[in-house]
């Protein structure tokens, strides 16, 4: 994510900053217990687990926002559909052209040229819908197609269980700077590929931050 590494704004530079200053001091707390016998390090291990989770998905959120605003005016309503999508667990999986070519890498589309909109997504994705289970194609504020079966990754990842939608996403973005939004179908999680990665992204508001 070096590309975007110095638009960190002030406010995001503060949350890192103090999350980071609690890693440290629960770190700290532990080379203590650590000699003291160890008392209680496993619950200390935990918190910090759960303070870098936080801070994972925080600077996720800011991150994809970051990467979709240049390249749509109306990128919010990504963010609306994928959050809705999320909550009622239905699965997702929508491609953002950025300045790769992506014609070559997707296959089977079904044109759709109509202006994006969070609820044409969301009904492009509501199950038992023809097109639910392929990859929608945005450009700038247009939803050009849907239905698309994308190249899925080669990779195998080590301790995850990817489905079919992850390893499209993945794979795409292997292959081109396109971004790639998933939601998942079993756990209703919100993950964004870009270059060949899969970041997590917190939820439970409309923007995703």
């Amino acid at each position: 994510m070096e590309e975007i590494e110095s638009l960190l704004t002030p406010k995001i530079q503060k949350n890192l900053t103090s999350t980071l200053t609690q890693i440290n001091s629960k770190i700290e707390g532990m080379i203590g217990k650590i000699e003291n016998k160890g008392c209680g390090i496993l619950t200390e291990f935990e918190n910090i687990h759960r303070v870098f989770n936080k801070l994972q998905l925080e600077a996720s959120s800011y991150y994809l926002n970051s990467y979709l605003s240049p390249y749509t005016d109306i990128f919010e309503e990504l963010t609306i559909a994928v959050q809705h999508l999320s909550e009622r667990k239905h699965g997702g999986l929508i491609v953002v052209k950025r300045d790769d070519t992506l014609e070559h890498l997707m296959s089977s589309g079904i044109p759709v040229g109509a202006t994006l909109s969070s609820a044409l997504l969301e009904s492009i994705f509501y199950p038992g819908s023809p097109l639910h289970d392929g990859a929608v194609l945005v450009e700038q504020n247009t939803i050009i197609s849907a239905g698309n079966v994308l190249p899925l990754s080669k990779i195998t990842y080590e301790n995850k269980k990817l489905g079919t939608r992850h390893r499209a996403a993945i794979g795409i973005s292997e292959e081109s700077d396109a971004l790639v939004l998933v939601v998942s179908e079993e756990t209703g999680k919100i993950s964004f590929a870009f270059n060949g990665s899969l970041y997590p992204v917190q939820s439970g508001s409309p923007n995703l931050s």
